[in-house]
């Protein structure tokens, strides 16, 4: 690939023997980075809460590539004893892993929590990412290649980790707790990959952003904002495609470094091709990152080999 050219899914070569578990890919970015990983000829397993969703998603990726090699697990990030459960079912099932991909992800919901008491975002998009990451990364560290890739989003840059409200027990916005959660999938893999890279392991941490891309992320906005903020965006916003390009890149470009981060290269990292980017200073904040990662670890109960 030249300096000067624009990196796509022409990019992505062939993805034969490896294996990808790709959260939350039923729909938007998620779906559409399955989609072209299975079309390289990847084993791709659709890990999604609603198992339904799942296997409509596999059969449209079937239709379109006949032979694609894609299973569908249960997964509900928002409960650690699903996430136990996915875990041990998939170390079983995939003694090798090559890519994990945290790509599910909830925004701005109405206050609400997990099922094990966490805030919602905060539990969804980081928490239960860490669990799972921490419970199949043995399967990922013997992989030469093999990478974990967590979904970020620019919406990191409005986020603090308030230690002393995480769960945002007594005061909620659900803007600041979506930062929050993004600024921690970034921490989260900035410490990761350091260990990672003390331990000597083949495997690395990568994160990416979608940009603005259109997907289904705005469900949980306000009623009366929902309309009108869904027909601006869908004049502004890339599409899923594009969107995805970003996670691909920081799965399968066999250039790309632990620690690194990618998003789409238009103005405002908005819209698209995937190049890499930087995040802000909180989230290379090294104390920070160690902090959260023994919160995540105790409130989680899932330790890394690592």
């Amino acid at each position: 690939m030249s300096p000067n050219s624009k990196w796509t899914a022409a990019d992505v070569r062939s993805q034969e023997d490896r294996v990808a578990i790709i959260t939350g890919s039923n729909t938007g970015i998620g779906f559409e980075a399955a989609r072209v990983l299975a079309e390289r000829g990847a084993h791709v397993v659709l890990a999604v809460r609603d198992t339904g969703k799942g296997r409509a998603a596999a059969d449209r990726i079937a239709a379109e590539t006949p032979g694609a090699d894609v299973t569908v697990r249960e997964l509900d990030l928002t409960s650690l004893d699903s996430v136990r459960r996915a875990s041990d079912e998939l170390r079983a099932e995939y003694p090798r892993i090559d890519l994990l991909i945290n790509n599910a992800g909830v925004m701005m919901t109405p206050k609400g929590t997990t099922k094990d008491g966490f805030e919602l975002q905060f539990g969804t998009n980081h928490l239960g990412h860490f669990a799972l990451t921490g419970q199949l990364l043995d399967n990922l560290l013997p992989v030469e290649g093999s990478r974990v890739v967590t979904i970020s989003s620019g919406a990191h840059r409005f986020g603090r980790i308030n230690f002393d409200d995480l769960q945002s027990e007594r005061s909620y916005n659900r803007v600041t707790a979506y930062g929050q959660s993004k600024l921690a999938n970034l921490l989260f893999t900035y410490e990761l990959d350091r260990r990672l890279t003390a331990k000597g392991a083949p495997t690395i941490a990568v994160a990416a952003h979608p940009g603005g891309s259109s997907t289904e992320l705005t469900r949980n906005l306000w009623p009366v904002a929902r309309r009108p903020v869904e027909l601006v965006w869908g004049l502004m916003a890339q599409s899923a495609q594009m969107g995805a390009l970003p996670t691909l890149r920081a799965a399968v470009d066999p250039d790309v470094r632990g620690g690194q981060y990618f998003g789409p290269d238009g103005i405002g990292e908005q819209r698209g091709h995937p190049k890499l980017v930087q995040s802000n200073d909180r989230s290379h904040d090294e104390a920070v990152q160690r902090r959260l990662w023994a919160v995540s670890e105790e409130l989680t109960g899932v330790t890394f080999p690592v």
